[in-house]
């Protein structure tokens, strides 16, 4: 299975986020967003980082760049997308998620380890999760908080679209502590923390937490498992 990463112009997380999907058990393929070429993958991850150095809002510039044309009618047609961090704010920049992004209401960047409770576990991205199942990943914004006016919300909690919600203290000022969304089908995910940073032991939260460091890994092997799926299907 072919996972595709997409590089902006200020991406900081697109190399984790091809070694997660190769330790998921995929291929990575790298996706430059000047080439309106999606290069044949079954899915595709924005990684997180600063997109066009988010002059303008963050993700706003990047829903324009060449490979999003693409990527955006093979998500419609079903292909797994996730969004981290920039990557979810390029999603709702996309109109792929409804809401928005907006600066943290402490107006800090935060850095820390992250508790979050997986709450739909139907997604491409984390079926490998039981639902309730609480993890620990790293999670850095300084323009995290979800947003969103009170129909969307109640549509986003009435069709059990709410994937992940911060638990514990409310880190960004996201509404309904959400942490991540999905679209109806549940192929496009958007997630403001990053699994991707939690997928090997060492080199993630267990060194603070006690736990294995591998909270996040099931994002990928999920995908991988989607995949599967369809071709055997």
């Amino acid at each position: 299975m072919r996972v595709g990463v997409v590089t902006f112009p200020g991406s900081l997380d697109d190399k984790d986020a091809a070694r997660a999907a190769r330790l998921g058990g995929a291929e990575s393929v790298s996706l430059w967003h000047g080439d309106a070429d999606l290069k044949g993958v079954d899915a595709i991850v924005i990684p997180g980082g600063f997109s066009y150095g988010d002059y303008l809002r963050c993700g706003a510039i990047a829903r324009f760049a060449p490979v999003m044309g693409p990527l955006v009618d093979a998500a419609r047609g079903g292909m797994p997308v996730l969004g981290i961090c920039n990557g979810f704010q390029v999603l709702c920049e996309a109109h792929l998620l409804p809401g928005a992004l907006v600066r943290n209401d402490h107006r800090k960047f935060v850095c820390r380890d992250q508790t979050l409770s997986i709450e739909r576990t139907d997604t491409a991205w984390t079926n490998a999760y039981r639902p309730g199942q609480q993890i620990v990943v790293p999670l850095k914004n300084g323009e995290g908080g979800f947003v969103a006016d009170e129909r969307t919300l109640d549509e986003l909690e009435g069709e059990g679209r709410v994937v992940a919600r911060y638990v514990g203290d409310n880190p960004n000022g996201s509404y309904r502590s959400i942490a991540g969304i999905s679209n109806a089908a549940g192929n496009v995910v958007g997630l403001m923390p990053h699994p991707e940073h939690a997928t090997e032991p060492g080199y993630g939260p267990d060194r603070r937490t006690g736990t294995d460091g591998l909270d996040g890994l099931a994002f990928f092997t999920s995908v991988v498992a989607t995949l599967e799926g369809l071709v055997h299907a």
